[in-house]
C-alpha cells in the first residue's frame, strides 16, 4: 500500500521537524521517535510512503557499479524546498549532528563529484522534478545508520533559486512532518543578540536583479518583531555577494540588495528607518571558498548586523 502526497502544505512561521518513523529506546526503557528539525523556512513539497525495497548508495561509483545498502520494509521518502542561498553542505550539516547525537553512525558522506558525478545521482531513489531538483555540482549526500539497524538518507542540493533537502528513512512507525509551537523569531533574534550577527538565509532575489522575489520571509519578521520588543536596538543589513564580477560592481550589487532588505522591513514591517541601514561588503567577508557553486552560492547572502 502507498500512501502519496503531492504539493504538501507549506508551512511558514515555525520550525518544521521531520519525525522519523525510527523508534529509539532511550534510558530508562521509554520509546520516542527520532525528530529532524529542518530550517524554519522548510517547504514540504511531496512525501511516498510504501512497502518495498530499496538500496542506499554507501560509498562512490566505481568500476561500473554502485555499492548500496539494501533495505526493505516501510520506505518514506519525502522532500523540502528552502527558500534562499543556504549551501548543500549547510543544509546537511545540522541534521548530521541531530542524527549523531540520536546515537546514528554516519556511513557515507560526500558532496559533488568526490560521491561520482551523473551516475551516483542516477543511482538515488529520489522523488521525481519538481518536489526534488539535483544540481550535479552542488549537492551533499549522506547515508547514517542509527539503533537496531535504521538507515537515513539524506540529500541537499539546489535548484530553481532554492535549496532542496530529500530525506529517506527505513522504519516500522508513521513519520509526520508537523509544524512546532516556537516560532521563527527566537532563533533569528537569539542568534542575533548572542552573536552579533545573523544570516537571513531565507531570503530569495529575483533573477538578475537587486529586489526580493516572493515572500513573506521568516527572518524579516523575526527581526521586525525582536525590534518591536526591544526599541534600543539598532541593525545593519549587510549585502555579501561571490567573486563573479568587479569589485565595485559587486560592492553595488551587494549594498542595493541590502538596501531592498532595509526597505522591506521599512515598508512591510513598520520598521523605523532611523533603526536600520544597509551596506555592502561584495566578496570581501566570504564564509565559504569561491571555487565551486557550492561556496559561490554559500557567500551570496545578507546578514543582519547588530550596531546597538
Amino acid at each position: 500500500m502507498v500512501h502519496f502526497e503531492r504539493s504538501a502544505p507549506r508551512y511558514r512561521g515555525g520550525a518544521i521537524k521531520w519525525m522519523l518513523g525510527v523508534v529509539l529506546i532511550l534510558w530508562g526503557g521509554a520509546a520516542a521517535a527520532l525528530t529532524l528539525d529542518l530550517p524554519p523556512s522548510a517547504e514540504a513539497t511531496e512525501r511516498i510512503v510504501e512497502t518495498r525495497r530499496i538500496s542506499l548508495p554507501d560509498g562512490p561509483w566505481g568500476d561500473g557499479s554502485q555499492p548500496a545498502r539494501a533495505a526493505e520494509g516501510r520506505i518514506t521518502r519525502a522532500a523540502w524546498r528552502v527558500p534562499g542561498q543556504t549551501a548543500p553542505t549547510e543544509l546537511v550539516a545540522p541534521l548530521r549532528e541531530q542524527l549523531r547525537s540520536a546515537g546514528f553512525e554516519t556511513i557515507y558522506d560526500c558532496a559533488n563529484s568526490e560521491c561520482g558525478g551523473y551516475d551516483f545521482r542516477f543511482a538515488l531513489d529520489l522523488l521525481p522534478a519538481p518536489a526534488m531538483f539535483v544540481d550535479l555540482g552542488a549537492f551533499r549526500y549522506l547515508l547514517a545508520e542509527g539503533p537496531e539497524g535504521a538507515l537515513v538518507s539524506i540529500l541537499a542540493s539546489r535548484g530553481q533559486g532554492a535549496g532542496y533537502v530529500h530525506v529517506t528513512e527505513v522504519g516500522e512507525a508513521e513519520p509526520l512532518v508537523t509544524v512546532a509551537d516556537d516560532a521563527p523569531a527566537a532563533p533569528v533574534w537569539e542568534t542575533l543578540r548572542t552573536e552579533g550577527r545573523v544570516v537571513l538565509d531565507d531570503l530569495v532575489f529575483a533573477t538578475g536583479a537587486v529586489t526580493l522575489d516572493g515572500g513573506p520571509f521568516g527572518s524579516l519578521d523575526a527581526l521586525a518583531e525582536g525590534l518591536a520588543a526591544d526599541p534600543g536596538t539598532r541593525i545593519a543589513l549587510v549585502g555579501h555577494t561571490d567573486t563573479e564580477g568587479g569589485l565595485e560592481a559587486n560592492l553595488d550589487l551587494s549594498e542595493l540588495r541590502a538596501q531592498a532588505v532595509r526597505q522591506a522591513l521599512i515598508q512591510d514591517h513598520g520598521v523605523a528607518p532611523a533603526r536600520v541601514e544597509a551596506r555592502g561588503v561584495a566578496y570581501l567577508a566570504p564564509r565559504a571558498p569561491n571555487d565551486s557553486p557550492e561556496g559561490r552560492a554559500a557567500n551570496r547572502r545578507v546578514e543582519a548586523v547588530l550596531t546597538d
